[in-house]
């Protein structure tokens, strides 16, 4: 019996180390943004429909995700239809990777996972969250972006109160140890109850 975990978390909330850590104590994760980018990549599936639907986000071969940003930018009709095309692929990739791991819990990072409704097809879900102030500490310090396109992410996803609150688990990565030790807890108690199955 595998359990299925879904994890979730805004931007700079520490999700990709919090997914890691899960693959230390054993169990395989699938990242959705991995999975978007080797659809993108040369010879990725989304390549071919993608140059059909909007042909300025082809670049070298593989689409652009700046392109495609400007290009949505644009005309913003354009997003429906390359959510049409990269949705199915992307649900694709997530049940070969169930299909071929052989793990007891699978941790699926999706940043977006309430939004989309992908909790329902989870058997938990766990949120990684700090205080909006560190957040923003966080994401602006990388350099990649500013106040003001932080805040646009931030208007397009669920509220982090909400996630917590809808989450069976919550871990707050204020520090790697206190994370950790969060993560190590939960992946016994999950798998204390596949025992128990």
């Amino acid at each position: 019996m595998t359990f299925k975990l879904g994890l979730t978390g805004s931007i700079g909330m520490g999700k990709s180390t919090t997914a890691q850590m899960f693959i230390e104590q054993g169990c395989a994760v699938w990242d959705a943004d991995a999975a978007v980018h080797r659809l993108y990549s040369q010879g990725g599936a989304a390549v071919a429909p993608m140059s059909a639907i909007c042909p300025s986000a082809i670049v070298d071969g593989a689409v652009s995700r700046d392109h495609l940003r400007e290009a949505i930018q644009t005309n913003p009709s354009l997003l429906g239809k390359i959510e049409s095309v990269v949705h199915p692929l992307v649900a694709q990739d997530r049940a070969a990777f169930v299909k071929n791991t052989k793990a007891d819990i699978l941790v699926f990072d999706i940043p977006i996972l309430f939004e989309t409704g992908g909790d329902a097809a989870m058997d938990a879900v766990v949120c990684v969250s700090i205080p909006a102030e560190l957040q923003r500490e966080r994401v602006l310090a990388r350099g990649t972006m500013s106040e003001a396109q932080l805040a646009q992410i931030l208007s397009k996803q669920m509220p982090n109160d909400d996630k917590v609150a809808r989450s069976d688990y919550v871990v707050l990565t204020d520090t790697l140890d206190h994370a950790r030790m969060q993560v190590e807890k939960i992946v016994s108690t999950i798998r204390g109850q596949l025992a128990n199955a």
